[in-house]
């Protein structure tokens, strides 16, 4: 009886695992800029780039939460995950889509807490 392979998929063997360092200037080698051509604005420096609000990413995670849906809302999810990907060049698989869309959910909370969205839409579901 052959026995099957299990082989990773094309998103796990495509997906950067590292993202590169920045060069610094002094290492740089130096290109000649075509005539008129002007100076591209700088990289923000990783420590104002805002993290509270992004998802955790593809990252292990030790805690695991069932959530039930929907056909519609299942179908819904994938669509916007063949959305990002056609659109955007985003390959996420559901968790990462679902955990983004929570950490959104709950930085609008925190932000503008009864005039979130949230808080909108749980107030629109608990009267209707």
């Amino acid at each position: 009886m052959p026995r099957r392979v299990s082989l990773p998929t094309a998103d796990d063997l495509f997906r950067p695992t590292v993202v590169p360092d920045r060069v610094d200037t002094d290492d740089a080698v130096p290109v000649a800029a075509p005539e008129g051509a002007t100076e591209p604005e700088p990289a923000p420096a990783d420590e104002d780039i805002p993290v509270k609000g992004t998802g955790s990413g593809r990252v292990r995670h030790d805690e695991k939460v069932t959530v039930y849906v929907t056909s519609d809302e299942l179908l819904d999810i994938e669509h916007a995950r063949l959305s990002l990907r056609r659109s955007h060049g985003l390959g996420v698989d559901r968790g990462r889509l679902v955990r983004a869309a929570v950490a959104i959910a709950l930085a609008d909370l925190e932000a503008n807490g009864e005039d979130s969205v949230l808080v909108q839409r749980l107030t629109e579901q608990a009267a209707g």
